[in-house]
């Protein structure tokens, strides 16, 4: 049996295989009125593709917990009645297929209130449905971002609270898994890290302080989460900044124990996005050493990601033991269909829908 289409089961949750979907914006969603935030038929189409092709596995985009937690005003929602209703299309679809619905609630932070990438990503004011961006401190991102309004410590609890009711209304959604978005440099990636967090309060300074707020928040999802159903992380593994000035790989393994103390059953494992203009040394697969370091140091099931790209390469990954799953991102935009040609590559048996029988 491949390693990769092996069945994977965490809580009471069997995923079918071990290849799954990673999340990604899209950018498509009414920016206002009625429907803004909801998914639609793009959407649809963009996710079903995927679990017609075989992924075990799919997490939604990262999906705003509030207006203001969105990147750009396209992005996708889950602050309202009416997105959940909108989500049950995609989400009953994927369990028709046997594919895991997962999703990624999100609050953008200081990297919010910005243009879609295929128009530049340009910070956006109120005259192109623009916000006020928050973040722990009054640091912006680069020069061409604006400058941030600090939190204050009500504030902070203000969006625990829209995590948590985000949660909610994702399983209402009928989503079976939920991920907690704390990489790339979005709010809770900026509360882990000194680079952005220079608040002197309970929130910042020490890694205790600096981890509180996603501690925050892990517990506050937990505790509408089921039981029976996994609870998932995304960590940046490093910011790519020398040792003291930014979130390091030693302080994600030292962070993932404490996240598997409060409830998280999977840390799915990326790097970078926090420091504008660092040097990141990409090639296939870059990113896997962080999520092996994890896997080594601590007990957490972990997902790798980036660049992964072929078969055995994924394969070989899992083999290893360097992670329990992998998260395909830009392989899965050009080939919908990954899984089940890798299937037949590795002497798996691809789960092809009925319909497209007559295609193997």
């Amino acid at each position: 049996m491949s390693a990769l289409f092996e069945p994977y089961t965490l809580r009471s949750l069997t995923i079918r295989n071990r290849v799954w979907m990673a999340p990604m914006c899209q950018y498509s969603a009414a920016p206002d009125g009625p429907a803004a935030g909801a998914p639609n038929d793009w959407h649809f189409q963009h996710y079903a593709a995927r679990a017609v092709g075989g992924a075990g596995l799919v997490v939604v985009e990262a999906t705003g917990v509030s207006p203001e937690g969105r990147i750009s005003p396209q992005d996708l929602g889950i602050w309202n009645d009416t997105q959940v209703e909108a989500f049950r299309r995609i989400t009953d679809f994927l369990k028709s297929q046997n594919t895991v619905p997962a999703i990624q609630i999100a609050h953008a932070g200081r990297k919010g209130s910005t243009d879609r990438p295929w128009k530049g990503g340009a910070p956006l004011g109120p005259d192109a449905h623009g916000w006020q961006p928050v973040a722990p401190s009054a640091v912006a991102f680069d020069e061409k971002h604006p400058v941030p309004t600090e939190l204050t410590v009500a504030d902070i609890k203000d969006v625990v609270r829209q995590f948590a009711d985000a949660a909610r209304r994702s399983l209402d959604a009928g989503f079976e898994v939920v991920e907690v978005h704390g990489a790339h440099g979005y709010l809770i990636g900026e509360f882990l890290s000194p680079h952005s967090n220079r608040r002197t309060d309970e929130y910042g300074g020490s890694y205790e302080n600096r981890t509180r707020f996603a501690l925050e928040v892990v517990d506050a999802v937990r505790a509408v989460w089921p039981d029976g159903l996994p609870l998932f992380f995304r960590i940046s593994a490093t910011d790519w900044l020398e040792d003291g000035q930014g979130w390091t790989a030693d302080d994600t393994v030292r962070f993932a124990t404490d996240l598997e103390a409060h409830g998280v059953d999977l840390l799915d494992t990326s790097t970078g996005g926090n420091a504008a203009g660092v040097r990141i040394p990409v090639g296939p697969g870059y990113q896997v050493p962080f999520a092996a370091r994890v896997k080594t140091g601590t007990t957490l099931p972990v997902a790798a990601v980036g660049l992964i790209t072929e078969a055995r390469q994924a394969e070989k990954i899992l083999a290893n033991g360097e992670a329990d799953a992998v998260l395909l991102g830009r392989e899965l935009l050009r080939n919908p269909s990954w899984a089940l040609h890798a299937a037949r590559e590795l002497g798996a048996e691809p789960h092809v829908p009925d319909q497209y029988h007559r295609s193997v």
